[in-house]
């Protein structure tokens, strides 16, 4: 018995609940460190690796469940979701990189603010006929 069958939804589970507690510490770590006036370091930046190799984890597992003939509620939608998401962590780490200062550890932590909202989002939009 698989996560997602143990929820009902491929994005619901261990992976969506690792990942948004992941970016949320990493949010926190990032925000500590702006308001020091320090610039990212190399373990917010292995931070945002972590996270997206959970990210890339949960898009999979969405992927095989709609080759396996399930269906978001919101195609459109949850697909648009499903790019973003996976674009965020590898965004803020160009971004970080390009601002050595406080601002680079700012970016971080704004990602990873918006990084659990896009996953509830996603969840959302595969809930929306049932699954």
């Amino acid at each position: 018995m698989t996560v997602a069958a143990a929820t009902g939804s491929p994005v619901d589970g261990l992976l969506a609940t690792a990942s948004i507690v992941l970016s949320l510490l990493l949010a926190v770590w990032s925000l500590v460190s702006a308001t020091r006036n320090r610039p990212p370091d190399r373990w917010q930046l292995i931070g945002l690796g972590v996270l997206e190799l959970l990210l890339l984890a949960l898009a999979v597992v969405a992927l095989v469940a709609i080759a396996g003939g399930d269906r978001p509620g919101e195609p459109g939608a949850f697909f648009g979701y499903l790019v973003t998401l996976v674009c965020l962590p590898p965004l803020a780490a160009v971004l970080a990189r390009m601002e050595p200062t406080r601002w680079g550890s700012a970016i971080v932590c704004a990602v990873c603010l918006v990084t659990p909202v896009v996953v509830v989002r996603l969840q959302q939009t595969w809930e929306v006929l049932g699954g």
